[in-house]
């Protein structure tokens, strides 16, 4: 009778542990969704709620020769360029799907995507977003991309 009792506390104790681990990946792909709103907004505010101040950005493209070069970038110069983007241009990153995991204070998301410009497929790649859990809420922290157009299974426009 008490390994009843035993497997029953252990159980619960499990769903407790999974359901706060569930509301944190919830939580952290929030942050990244309510980041891509504000990007496709071109809300500049919002961009930088979202981020913590010493935020860092990278880039992996192919060069013309077919290597890997990384591009290191300002978080205000992405947030300005995306904000002087006329209105009369459509562009869309599209999350195709998220891989979170998180211990404690830190969290990363691996989301693969595509970006459309126009409507017209433009590239595709891989996000890696580090978040930091400060004062209760998710800040990134660390953003990484890849960016390519081979290897690419481009959606339809929306």
């Amino acid at each position: 009778m008490i390994k009843k009792y035993v497997l029953c506390f252990l159980i619960g104790l499990f769903s407790i542990v999974l359901t706060a681990q569930n509301q944190e990946e919830a939580a952290v792909k929030q942050t990244i969704e309510d980041f891509f709103k504000a990007f496709h907004k071109k809300d500049s505010l919002a961009l930088y709620e979202m981020v913590h101040e010493t935020i860092r950005l990278q880039t992996i493209k192919t060069s013309k020769d077919g290597q890997p070069v990384l591009f290191n970038e300002a978080y205000d110069t992405l947030v300005s360029s995306i904000t002087k983007i006329p209105d009369t241009l459509k562009f869309e990153e599209r999350i195709l799907d998220y891989n979170i995991k998180i211990d404690g204070a830190m969290a990363n998301a691996w989301t693969k995507y595509e970006f459309w410009f126009n409507n017209e497929f433009h590239h595709c790649g891989v996000n890696s977003f580090q978040l930091f859990k400060e004062n209760n809420t998710w800040k990134i922290i660390y953003l990484i991309d890849t960016r390519r157009v081979e290897d690419c299974k481009a959606s339809t426009p929306k």
